[in-house]
């Protein structure tokens, strides 16, 4: 909870064990990120599978829950209610800068208590940051028509599955049309572009607990890992052998 005095609160955490926080909100806006590693991240509103090179902003009254994959290292940074008014209103993914880790590893050391004058501009760094810091797109975003919300479920629980427009709208009762319009109309991504991203997601999360390439490609329903492979890298940038640092 934030003193009045107190427009942010900085901490770092570090544990042995890996770090799973059930899904709640807060009246503070927080921006969080690993220091090392993966974090997930599931809101109302949509999913991320976050590096440490990037972080997450979650606005006041969102709620939110997390998991890291394997031992947690991470840091937080609670934004009053106030302050969090200039900043974004959804949640987003954004990069982390240079000048914004080291803002916040001083603000992390700071006691309780009103900030002096240079304590004070740190803060303000901390908060333009937050609002400057272009959108990156780790997310999965979720649809909101409760038909094509079941449809995304039922991806996600088992992303092997290749049913097509056809099969799923049928299976959710509305028409093939329907469904692709409004998905992308919601999401952004047409049903096929959202279930490869999700797989996406998903390869990062099994790439961070060591699993091979091969395994995941089969996991995620490719019988052809080179196409796996190839769907990565275009994605991504690199192989899933050189993301997993194999």
């Amino acid at each position: 909870m934030l003193s009045p005095s107190l427009p942010l609160h900085a901490m770092h955490i570090s544990q042995p064990q890996e770090r799973v926080t059930a899904a709640h909100h807060h009246a503070s806006g927080q921006l969080f990120g690993a220091m090392q590693g993966l974090l997930s991240v599931a809101a109302d509103s949509g999913q991320w599978v976050v590096p440490a090179s990037h972080c997450v902003w979650m606005p006041p009254h969102h709620v939110h829950g997390l998991r890291s994959h394997g031992p947690f290292a991470g840091w937080s940074v609670y934004v009053d209610e106030a302050s969090s008014a200039s900043l974004p209103a959804a949640p987003c993914v954004m990069r982390v800068s240079g000048l914004l880790r080291e803002a916040v590893g001083r603000a992390s050391a700071w006691d309780d208590g009103a900030l002096d004058a240079r304590q004070a501009r740190v803060a303000a760094v901390i908060l333009d940051e937050i609002a400057a810091s272009p959108h990156e797109p780790f997310g999965l975003p979720l649809p909101t028509d409760p038909r094509l919300l079941r449809v995304a479920r039922a991806v996600l629980d088992d992303l092997a599955d290749e049913r097509g427009v056809e099969a799923l709208a049928a299976w959710a009762g509305v028409s093939p049309r329907t469904l692709a319009r409004r998905f992308t109309a919601e999401t952004g991504f047409t049903p096929s572009a959202w279930r490869q991203r999700a797989r996406i997601l998903r390869a990062l999360e099994l790439l961070a607990t060591g699993q091979p390439v091969t395994t995941i490609a089969l996991d995620l329903g490719y019988d052809n890992i080179s196409a796996f492979i190839a769907m990565f890298k275009r994605v991504m940038g690199v192989t899933p052998g050189r993301y997993g640092g194999e």
